[in-house]
């Protein structure tokens, strides 16, 4: 088991790390217990605060403008019941054991991953705000390659307002070994890496609304045209890496399981936009099979007709 790093005052004096002593302590709680919390914390969010209810609504009934409001709203409760499970198991990430991780998050087709690093080729990973994403970087429990050090693990984050929470995050993300790099730098940090003679494998949240100054192209996402940020192909494209996506789904309460699928292997030879494409029609595939399992919260298409596309 790797324990959390001590933070030593490295992420700025007492009062952040008796923070991260709480919150590493809520850690050791048995899932049991966390469920009940997590149970408490669905009915005030749900009921109570009733956090985003509007928007959750409203984006449900325009992504599945085929279902009844009597399945819209089972969909929205189970979402809401996910979400109150994400807050619980994000924390019990502090000091779960590699052998319950594993026995937890699950994955398929690591093969495909270990076969592009076994001809030195690099990893684009395209990934999505299915529940749990934050427990994704535990491929590392299932890759041969793990504790290879000419290979890196390591996702893509946009820091967080708030240092105390995003020095948290990197700190429970770092867990199973993997590198957070930063957005803003990330490009040429993975340059960086193969410059050293080093592959990696690198998760990119590609459902992302996009900021003012992304690039962007309109795609067909849940039966709207939506514009997407396409950073990812960008990448993968300049550094002609393999391309997959994790279709992510959950299996049951605690209990997550990962599909490796290749979108390309040859990114280079693909149209402009088509990895991006074919991104969203997956992720679409698997929102449709559990509609309950995104982040519906999230103001996905504010956006959506203001926003031009860029090629």
């Amino acid at each position: 088991m790797r324990p959390v790093p001590d933070t030593d005052g490295s992420f700025g004096g007492s009062g952040r790390r008796i923070g991260f002593a709480i919150l590493g302590a809520v850690g050791h709680l048995p899932f049991w217990f966390l469920y009940g919390v997590a149970d408490i914390l669905f009915a005030l969010a749900y009921y109570i605060v009733r956090y985003r209810r509007r928007l959750v609504a409203r984006n449900l009934a325009e992504s599945f403008p085929e279902k009844t409001p009597q399945e819209l709203r089972r969909i929205e409760k189970q979402f809401y019941r996910n979400l109150a499970d994400y807050a619980v198991e994000t924390l019990k990430l502090a000091h779960i054991s590699d052998a319950e991780m594993r026995r937890r998050m699950t994955f398929d087709g690591v093969g495909i991953i270990d076969e592009s690093l076994a001809r030195g080729r690099s990893v684009t990973v395209y990934f999505s705000h299915c529940f749990n994403w934050e427990w994704a970087p535990s491929v590392t429990l299932w890759s041969r390659y793990a504790d290879n050090s000419r290979v890196a693990f390591c996702q893509i984050y946009r820091p967080l307002r708030s240092r105390f929470s995003d020095a948290w995050f990197l700190t429970l993300r770092s867990r199973f070994g993997s590198r957070s790099l930063a957005k803003a730098r990330s490009f040429r940090d993975l340059l960086a890496l193969r410059r050293d003679g080093r592959l990696w494998v690198t998760g990119f949240m590609s459902d992302q609304k996009p900021s003012h100054n992304d690039p962007v192209v309109e795609v067909d996402f849940m039966g709207r045209q939506t514009p997407v940020i396409t950073g990812t192909e960008t990448v993968a494209r300049k550094l002609d890496t393999t391309v997959v996506y994790w279709d992510m789904s959950k299996t049951r309460r605690g209990h997550y399981h990962i599909t490796t699928r290749l979108i390309t292997d040859s990114p280079r030879d693909l149209p402009q936009h088509e990895i991006t494409r074919r991104y969203f029609a997956m992720l679409s595939e698997t929102l449709r099979r559990q509609p309950a399992n995104w982040l519906w919260s999230h103001n996905r298409w504010h956006h959506f007709v203001n926003l031009p596309s860029k090629e």
